[in-house]
């Protein structure tokens, strides 16, 4: 049992499954689901996302879940109190894998602060009265800005911390909820106006309607890892951010039916992101598989062709900045919850030191476009956004998976038969028995090939 016994918890359910589906809804949802589809061929790597989303999504949910409260601890904090022999030889692991949180934070505060300038511009009619190439010039002069630039990640680190330096109720859980319930209402209304727009049609067979033909242009093996690889990215997986959760429930429910739900919430956000975003993109000629640019330089051109384009693009960057902010308040949660546990900060220095923290490492992201643009640290044009995205989403994601999958299985660890109780108390779904082979021999040995097999890609393409 935990020895962390007055650690906070959250108010209510509806507050647990909302934070958490927001730490996982986010920008994996809204920024790189849709420009990723698009790149990899539409249907067919949906398809293969919704798979690993059940296959390996799901149980690894309910594992870190399930480490989470039992432990009432973050990642680093469990790897003490539940193994049972040789803590620091888990520790260590599970220290690295936490700081991918502090890396997830350092790049995704900066693309957060785009879209939170974005969101002022339509709002104030900078951005609605722009042809196509003023577009792509905006876009070019935010990146070049260097003190914009750093302006909105500071904004967007300040008001993260903030809000979990209210407390674990009163600001995470009070804002979380204001922030899910607004993102599915302005999804709605972007869903509605899309699917009424001309040529919708299209977008929706490209989007829903497999082509092999895709496939075989792309290649089957880089689709597969790509759809492996978004299912991570998209729930947060391997870094703790998922433990802190489930750190704060009790043992009403049984977790294979609140990570279902949860899941399911993430999922709605994706599919629905899309259904907004192709339609649009086929009525207007945009070319769907533009990369990351895609809801900065492509969208907005959308927008400015429809009737009321202040009012589309204002509603649709103010959804993308609701649905970046709640992975931003539940990830600072996990790195604020570090200090509480670990440091014995009290929760407001937690709050302060994190913010100095964020905003300084999260310079070289801010300033990666425009004054350190020269310097490319993979090769080629990349930037400082691209080193940490893929650090975290291409080595820390999925080998802190496995690092999850190990600890939970491990004899010297927590073990299957801990494991196996936390994840079935309460009411609701059970983990069958027969799941154990899958879990601890199959699962953990599809996560390495894929993983090495994106490595060699990436690396290797030849």
């Amino acid at each position: 049992m935990s020895e962390n016994s007055s650690r906070e918890s959250l108010g209510s359910r509806l507050g647990f499954l909302l934070l958490t589906a927001g730490c996982a809804i986010g920008l994996g949802n809204i920024w790189r689901f849709p420009y990723v589809t698009g790149k990899y061929g539409g249907a067919c790597f949906v398809a293969f996302y919704l798979f690993f989303l059940a296959v390996m999504g799901l149980p690894l949910m309910v594992m870190e879940l399930a480490i989470g409260r039992a432990s009432k601890r973050t990642l680093y904090g469990a790897a003490k109190v539940l193994t049972h022999s040789h803590p620091g030889a888990w520790k260590v692991p599970a220290g690295i894998f936490c700081a991918g949180c502090a890396v997830l934070m350092i790049f995704y505060t900066t693309v957060t602060g785009w879209m939170l300038c974005y969101s002022f511009d339509y709002i104030f009619g900078g951005l609605s009265s722009m042809d196509t190439g003023a577009i792509g010039g905006h876009f070019d002069e935010l990146t070049a800005n260097p003190w914009k630039n750093v302006l909105f990640m500071c904004i967007t680190v300040a008001a993260g911390s903030a809000i979990c330096g209210l407390g674990l109720k009163a600001g995470v859980e009070r804002v979380t909820k204001v922030l899910m319930s607004g993102l599915f209402v302005l999804l709605l209304i972007l869903c509605c106006r899309a699917l009424f727009l001309p040529g919708a049609k299209e977008g929706l067979k490209f989007y829903l309607m497999p082509s092999m033909d895709a496939v075989r242009e792309t290649g089957l093996s880089e689709v597969v890892v790509a759809a492996m690889g978004q299912a991570f990215f998209t729930l947060s997986l391997g870094v703790g951010a998922i433990t802190i959760c489930g750190s704060y429930i009790g043992r009403d429910h049984s977790l294979v039916k609140e990570s279902l739900i949860i899941i399911l919430l993430d999922t709605v956000v994706a599919v629905l992101a899309g259904i907004v975003i192709f339609p649009a993109c086929k009525s207007y000629g945009v070319d769907v598989s533009s990369g990351p640019g895609l809801v900065f330089l492509s969208l907005p051109d959308v927008f400015n062709h429809m009737v009321w384009p202040r009012l589309w693009g204002a509603v649709f960057f103010l959804f993308m900045s609701a649905a970046a902010f709640t992975t931003v308040v539940a990830v600072f949660e996990n790195l604020i919850a570090f200090m509480i546990d670990e440091l014995h900060y009290s929760r407001p220095k937690a709050a302060v030191v994190n913010t100095v923290v964020i905003i300084i490492f999260s310079l070289p992201c801010a300033l990666g476009v425009n004054l350190l643009s020269g310097v490319h640290p993979l090769g080629g044009d990349s930037t400082f956004l691209d080193l940490e995205d893929y650090i975290v989403s291409d080595i820390l994601l999925p080998l802190g998976s496995v690092f999850v999958v190990v600890f939970c299985g491990a004899a010297s660890a927590w073990g299957w038969k801990n494991f196996f109780a936390e994840a079935n108390a309460g009411r609701g779904l059970k983990l069958p028995l027969w799941t154990r082979w899958y879990l601890f021999t199959l699962l953990p040995l599809a996560i390495v090939a894929l993983f090495v097999i994106g490595t060699i890609k990436r690396w290797w393409p030849d």
